[in-house]
């Protein structure tokens, strides 16, 4: 767990700086920032999306995830979930109303309620779903081996600093997202690797790659993506990995 909690107290500090940092920004910079993060967020997506060997997999997975999502509200329930957290730790016990997500503006303010659950929901999806979260809890809790989630900490931390410049707080509590899911699946690693594969793993990344291009449309204010409701792509993809032996056409 040790490098889990690392790799949270880099995401804290990153966030950290990049609030500072974003102190003087004049609103044409905060603009730049926006643009230049969409445009991090679809390099970084595509550059694991296109990693896919199995398209129809991967497309059946976010079409069948989206449908899911979106008849269960998933973002809807990401973005309660966030304006729980920014109320519970406001320094102003204050509560404000959480607007339904549909409701969104694509890019919400970064210092408002709803930029808060937007950072936190983003920056989460970012650093749980690539496959050095996955890989690296494994051998960090199967075989000890820390070196591929400090990696993690330290890139995570860079990409934290640009997060919270353009979407605020929200971004540093995505740490508590890393510290579950990093920290089950360490724990859980030597009862759940036997059964991930490498190309699991390959389209588990894949998938996660396109949530992330649907990150970098909303910041490039292209079009609002409910990012949080195609979640259940991840589940799928896991599900018909495990037949790709069976049904090669997948």
């Amino acid at each position: 767990m040790i490098a889990t909690i690392i790799n949270a107290l880099a995401i804290l500090l990153g966030t950290a700086i990049g609030l500072l940092a974003r102190k003087g920004f004049s609103e044409r910079a905060t603009e730049a920032v926006h643009n230049a993060t969409g445009v991090i967020s679809l390099v970084i997506g595509f550059s694991m999306a296109i990693r896919t060997e199995h398209v129809l997999a991967f497309a059946l997975s976010i079409i069948a995830g989206g449908l899911v999502g979106t008849a269960i509200n998933i973002e809807g329930a990401i973005y309660r979930l966030g304006e729980w957290l920014r109320v519970r730790f406001s320094p102003r016990r204050t509560a404000v109303a959480a607007p339904a997500p549909a409701e969104l503006a694509v890019v919400p303010a970064a210092d408002d309620s709803r930029g808060f659950a937007y950072g936190f929901l983003n920056a989460s999806v970012l650093f749980c779903v690539g496959a050095m979260a996955l890989v690296g809890s494994f051998r960090a809790g199967a075989e000890g081996n820390y070196d591929l989630i400090l990696t993690k900490s330290v890139m995570d931390g860079v990409v934290a600093i640009i997060f919270a410049g353009a979407m605020g707080a929200g971004v540093g509590f995505s740490a508590i997202s890393v510290l579950v899911y990093q920290g089950f699946l360490t724990l859980a690693a030597a009862w759940v690797k036997p059964y991930v594969t490498p190309p699991m793993i390959v389209e588990l990344s894949a998938v996660g790659g396109a949530l992330i291009v649907m990150i970098g449309v909303n910041l490039m204010g292209l079009k609002k993506i409910r990012t949080g409701d195609f979640l259940p792509a991840l589940v799928f993809i896991v599900a018909l990995s495990a037949l790709f032996k069976y049904i090669p056409v997948l």
